[in-house]
């Protein structure tokens, strides 16, 4: 049986644990007060190589003409997909053209013309994407090649609208005699 004089011993033990381990707590909560108020502030960012890091990422990023590069090669293939009725391989190029015209458009979003006005282009590819490239979607879903060709007609008239409105009259698009894809086979299985 454990007598009162043993109890007293044990709650007198426990209390000075207890007491330790809030003492301890309480000087290690201290010392990462003190460190963290000497570590010094932060100092203000340096705008100047701010602007430098800024423009070594631009020197990065691709021309938009590299963009519109993969933009001819997509839809090149796009005609011969469909051509051969290759409806998903048509809806695959449908859908890297659109990816590559928005990638373009995020290289350059605001193109300077000669005349020193700027030319916003998300607008014109909002325009094109809700059109004509709108209508070659439907016309693939629906396997439907006249609609197709009409569509896609439509697309290299707006292209070449868009073109002339950038001060690019010299580019322009046309029915792709041969498709890009050299190692794609666009018949169907």
């Amino acid at each position: 049986m454990v007598t009162r004089r043993k109890a007293m011993k044990i709650s007198l033990a426990l209390f000075i644990k207890i007491s330790i381990i809030v003492f301890s707590a309480a000087l290690l909560a201290l010392q990462i007060a003190c460190a963290l108020a000497q570590t010094e502030p932060t100092p203000p960012p340096d705008v100047a190589a701010l602007k430098a890091e800024i423009d070594a990422l631009k020197r990065l990023v691709p021309s938009q003409s590299h963009a519109m590069t993969d933009v001819d090669y997509q839809f090149s293939n796009l005609w011969f997909a469909a051509q051969n009725r290759n409806w998903p391989l048509a809806e695959f190029y449908l859908n890297e053209t659109r990816s590559h015209l928005n990638w373009a458009v995020r290289i350059r979003p605001v193109r300077k013309l000669s005349n020193g006005g700027e030319l916003e282009l998300q607008p014109v590819l909002d325009g094109v994407e809700k059109s004509s490239l709108a209508q070659l979607k439907s016309a693939i879903a629906g396997k439907d090649p006249a609609a197709f060709e009409a569509a896609y007609r439509q697309t290299i008239t707006e292209c070449y609208a868009c073109h002339k409105l950038a001060g690019k009259p010299y580019l322009r698009p046309h029915i792709p005699e041969a498709p890009a894809a050299r190692m794609i086979d666009m018949k169907p299985d």
